[in-house]
């Protein structure tokens, strides 16, 4: 048995999210059923982490084992014959038997992607199209309180025992119309980075105050809900194992 991590990137917009869905095209069961056909037996992969419906990814990883011996350039060649037009795998090696995709994670990179000029039908399933004035000085005052170790209740969908993250470095780049918003952290939880970006964007168009933000970041019983940003501006950027 031999265990490999591929590193890949999809484009969102053509599947029902990462996870494997019976009756439903995604992300994961797309792999599997490539890896099954080289294997000549089923094949599961382990991600990284989810991606929902929309989201895209340009460095997301995953690890599976085949019962065969393959050379790790040959398997990504034969892999991105079947998968593509959607899939693309960027690189394919052999890790040790107890490496995991999703546990041996140190960090990750999110990208939100903003489009601020004239609407382009062709970047509506790539950006949040957006028509009102982007203040980088003011996102960016807004983006400071979420740097550090938070109880990001009030920016996660859904329950969970713990809401405790860290994140490590939010920067905001310009790049003529077009703003990214890029998140580091060890681990996002469900729709956090979209809520994230919608409250940088509600502080950015007067919605809400710096007052509110630390109060919703700070109080655990205090419950309040902001905008959360469409799914397909988002990017899973990368996946990093080492420090």
């Amino acid at each position: 048995m031999m265990r490999y991590l591929i590193q890949f990137s999809y484009d969102g917009s053509h599947f029902n999210g990462f996870q494997r869905l019976k009756d439903y095209d995604s992300v994961q069961k797309s792999l599997e059923d490539a890896l099954s056909i080289l294997n000549k037996s089923e094949v599961l992969i382990k991600g990284a982490g989810r991606t929902d419906v929309g989201v895209h990814a340009n460095g997301q990883c995953a690890h599976f084992d085949l019962n065969i011996e393959i050379p790790a350039e040959r398997l990504k060649t034969a892999l991105n014959s079947i998968v593509h037009p959607y899939i693309h795998i960027v690189e394919c090696r052999k890790v040790s038997d107890d490496f995991h995709a999703r546990f041996s994670v140190k960090r990750k990179k999110y990208a939100y992607k903003i489009w601020c000029g004239e609407y382009d039908p062709k970047k509506f399933d790539y950006y949040l199209m957006y028509d009102k004035k982007f203040d980088v000085d003011k996102a960016t005052e807004c983006a400071c309180l979420f740097l550090g170790k938070h109880d990001f209740h009030n920016f996660v969908s859904g329950s969970r025992d713990n809401y405790d993250m860290e994140i490590e470095d939010i920067e905001i780049v310009e790049n003529g119309e077009e703003v990214d918003i890029v998140f580091t952290g060890k681990s996002f939880y469900r729709y956090m980075v979209r809520n994230l970006v919608g409250a940088i964007l509600d502080y950015n168009e007067g919605k809400c105050d710096i007052a509110l933000l630390k109060k919703m970041l700070e109080e655990k019983n205090f419950d309040y809900q902001l905008s959360c940003a469409t799914a397909k501006g988002l990017y899973l950027e990368g996946v990093y194992y080492g420090r």
